[in-house]
């Protein structure tokens, strides 16, 4: 399975990358639901693209300056269940 979600938040690109590379913030938005996911950093371009995987599946979570703030495109593959682009939710709230 593949989920594709993208998001633009109000906010300053260089806070959008620290909430997601910072294990301290990716530690909140991805164990949401109470369960601890060990994550392996598959791949980084600074500013631009982070991808981690796990047991589930693999996330990559790509970013961008716009205008209105930064775009984020989450796409997830792996098994059905719990996806991060519908925990993506966490970090849109943190930045509402």
């Amino acid at each position: 399975m593949e989920v594709t979600r993208e998001v633009v938040l109000e906010a300053p690109l260089d806070d959008v990358w620290e909430a997601l590379t910072d294990p301290e913030q990716l530690e909140e938005w991805f164990t949401e639901d109470g369960e601890q996911r060990e994550l392996v950093v598959e791949e980084v371009e600074t500013h631009r693209r982070v991808s981690y995987t796990w047991e589930e599946g693999r996330v990559a979570i790509e970013v961008e300056e716009v205008e209105t703030g930064t775009r984020v495109v989450v796409t997830e593959t792996g098994e059905p269940g719990w996806n991060a682009v519908f925990s993506l939710r966490s970090l849109v709230h943190a930045y509402a």
